[in-house]
């Protein structure tokens, strides 16, 4: 396709800029082949900055939000190209690009079963067949499901992607952490084997930020951590939490120097306790602690900018984030729904509006009058199979513990967040019993102050008490001390030892927060 617009000054008002950006030739590709003919949208983004003369991730709101949406509109008559998306879209009443976000709402969201069907097995969801080549296969392990979910990246997408990612990441996450001229270094301890590739996802964002050196390690022992901790040079490091987690203990014999220089621990997978990052931090004096954001379908989603606020910020360009309630609408700010993402960088292998199964409360967009980032925020408060199903009321098993602790706190009995390393419910249905499993260095000491200072009557009011307090927002007021009384459930708080198999824990070495059992 011939851009003819070289010649052309940019237009000055907004319409006209998007226009511009993304004319209607490219708007609406005729064949599948058209379609790897398409400039890749960094390449709009890039654009965009040299017109408005700023980064594009401290562009204003209005321009950002009139050029995703025009993307978005491209993205429409791409998928259409596709007869399975076609009749998908018909299904639903969809036969026209969606005119603002308002309309945009109305397209069908889509689910792991949608993407599995698309997207594995013969591919036929994607526009421009796999068989032509140029494309990379990633897949989960599935931690939730248990079943293997696959997805399809054009790889010169990934490319950008993975740059516009790592260079957000450099410039607003870490960058104030590794200061100084000596070598900065970028680590990961994710594994990549047996087709789980988040270490393949999340290696292409961390070596793609400016600056730094950057080390695949995977998992590591002691002596391999030691060794790369003595380089000369600040450390930031990226892992799952449970990865994060035991550098407390991998890290105790280590110099003080090579303590000194870990600056930064990026954990992936939801929640650091706060155990844990007591134990960091009173190893490495000079550590923050971040959250980074991620899955296999989305390199990145959020970042932890600042250990102050739990709040995660959206990379500017790289996806649409959408926070949405059971009708696909989005949810006001300060409401908690459920984490939908569409990659923008995706002209072979398009995705609309896919669910995560992450739950998440939306929060203000990250806006100023000076320079810095302009974006999404949200915060992340469990995933959405996290529900304890006490007959026909559900309750938030992140807002359950918050409300279990507080009340073994007020009591005097213990305080989960210091003594646990890891918190799981395992909902034992036949028997009708909570139970809270905490894993612990001394197991007997806070299981004899339950039992003396509580008791079976004790823990019951603990869990009629704390339950009402773990509904949401839509469903507050549903349940009360007597209506969980009811229900015929007692709470059980049993401490266990750190890496106790009574935990439950994946292949990949997460802890769902929650289990049923029948």
């Amino acid at each position: 396709m011939t851009d003819t617009r070289v010649a052309q000054a940019p237009p000055t008002d907004l319409r006209g800029l998007v226009d511009w950006l993304i004319p209607d030739w490219e708007l609406t590709p005729p064949t599948p082949e058209a379609v790897t003919l398409l400039p890749s949208f960094a390449s709009k983004m890039r654009e965009c900055e040299r017109v408005c003369g700023q980064p594009y991730s401290e562009i204003s709101h209005e321009i950002q939000d009139a050029l995703v949406l025009r993307r978005l509109q491209q993205m429409f008559h791409t998928v259409r190209l596709n007869p399975l998306w076609r009749e998908r879209l018909e299904n639903a009443g969809i036969i026209r690009p969606p005119d603002s976000y308002e309309a945009w709402q109305r397209v069908p969201l889509s689910d792991k079963e949608t993407q599995r069907d698309l997207f594995m097995g013969s591919r036929e969801g994607m526009v421009v067949p796999h068989d032509r080549g140029g494309f990379e296969v990633v897949a989960s392990g599935g931690t939730s499901s248990g079943s293997p979910l696959e997805t399809v990246y054009s790889l010169r997408e990934l490319s950008d992607t993975y740059a516009v990612a790592g260079h957000f990441l450099g410039t607003y996450q870490i960058g104030a952490h590794l200061a100084g001229t000596d070598p900065k270094w970028l680590l990961t301890t994710l594994a990549d084997y047996q087709m789980w590739s988040s270490g393949t996802m999340v290696g292409g964002v961390l070596q793609s930020v400016p600056g730094v050196n950057y080390i695949g390690a995977g998992p590591v022992t002691a002596p391999v951590l030691e060794h790369v901790f003595s380089y000369r040079g600040p450390k930031a490091l990226m892992g799952i939490s449970a990865g994060i987690a035991i550098l407390a203990e991998l890290g105790a014999g280590m110099s003080q120097k090579a303590k000194d220089s870990f600056r930064v621990a990026l954990y992936g997978s939801g929640v650091l306790p706060q155990r844990n990052r007591d134990e960091l931090k009173a190893l490495y004096p000079n550590l923050a602690i971040l959250s980074y954001f991620a899955a296999t379908q989305a390199e990145t989603i959020g970042l932890q900018l600042a250990e102050s606020s739990p709040v995660l910020t959206a990379v500017p360009g790289l996806h649409l984030i959408e926070i949405v309630d059971e009708n696909g609408r989005w949810v006001p700010e300060g409401q908690e729904g459920e984490l939908v993402v569409t990659r923008l960088h995706a002209h072979e292998a398009p995705l609309l509006r896919l669910k995560l199964g992450d739950r998440m409360i939306r929060r203000p967009r990250l806006d100023g009058p000076g320079p810095g980032p302009r974006a999404q925020q949200f915060e992340f408060a469990g995933r959405t199979g996290d529900i304890l199903h006490l007959n026909d009321s559900q309750y938030s098993a992140v807002r359950a513990y918050d409300a279990v602790r507080d009340e073994l706190r007020t009591a005097g009995v213990v305080d989960l967040d210091q003594v646990a390393h890891e918190i799981q419910f395992v909902n034992r249905r036949e028997e009708r019993v909570i139970g809270l499993y905490a894993a612990v260095d001394d197991v007997l000491t806070p299981a004899y102050r339950v039992d003396s200072l509580l008791g079976p009557a004790g823990l019951q009011r603990v869990l009629v008490n704390a339950l009402p307090r773990s509904l949401s927002l839509f469903n507050d007021g549903e349940a009360n001390p007597t209506s969980v009384a009811k229900t015929g459930y007692r709470l059980e708080v049993r401490f266990v030892p750190r890496h106790s198999p009574e935990i439950e824990r994946t292949s990949v070495g997460k802890v769902p927060l929650v289990r049923d059992q029948t």
